[in-house]
């Protein structure tokens, strides 16, 4: 690469937006309506996570019942341990009654709980993480090809006062971009080429480029 073009690229930074208004507007309506995609996402996904979670009440109220039930056979163990000959085997069968009957009730609404934690987990992650990643696939990487494309052309186009890139810059508008766009600058493009009025043109192309215009 020569110095001079050396040159050129050190001082060129990534170039996130157009300098013509009305791309910069568009490109910067698109990334906010993406943040705004993505943050609604995100309020779903945290929205049926709630919604989801309080069906736990279902396994806490069931524990607390088993809870409440082994804890009364304790207290009823507790109770009877002190008669003589019989205290000790009542108070070990009321005590077995209370693991197997409301124990096992407590364990079971634990575990609903806990199940119904984790659904509520899931559900509230794919509720925003697959929307996010279709969104992102289909808006990121036209927006990274609108990055490297402007910083490429920050780099082709740099000093476009240069009579001889003025020329170029005139040459590849006549000759690259549709008569349509053309015709919103000039009239006869390839006259104004032809008579070397370079101006409309050069505006053309660094308009197309999404590059200020100097001057």
């Amino acid at each position: 690469m020569p110095p001079e073009s050396g040159r050129i690229v050190d001082r060129v930074q990534l170039k996130l937006y157009p300098d013509v208004p009305s791309k910069r507007r568009s490109t910067i309506v698109r990334d906010i309506a993406l943040l705004v995609l993505v943050a609604l996402f995100a309020w779903g996904g945290y929205r049926v996570y709630h919604a989801v979670e309080r069906l736990s009440v279902l396994g806490t109220g069931v524990r607390d019942a088993g809870t409440s039930v082994e804890s009364g056979f304790g207290s009823a163990a507790g109770a009877v341990r002190g008669i003589p000959l019989v205290g000790g085997s009542l108070a070990g069968a009321l005590e077995t009654a209370g693991r197997g009957s409301g124990g096992n009730v407590a364990t079971l609404g634990q575990k609903g709980e806990d199940e119904v934690h984790r659904l509520a987990v899931l559900l509230g992650l794919v509720v925003f993480v697959l929307p996010t990643l279709l969104v992102l696939v289909i808006l990121v990487p036209p927006r990274v090809r609108q990055v490297r494309q402007l910083t490429a052309a920050s780099i082709a186009l740099a000093d476009p006062d240069d009579p001889e890139r003025r020329r170029l810059l005139a040459m590849r508008a006549a000759f690259g971009l549709p008569y349509g766009t053309l015709l919103g600058y000039t009239r006869d493009p390839l006259g104004d080429l032809a008579r070397e009025r370079y101006d409309p043109l050069v505006a053309a192309a660094l308009d197309d480029a999404g590059i200020r215009r100097e001057g």
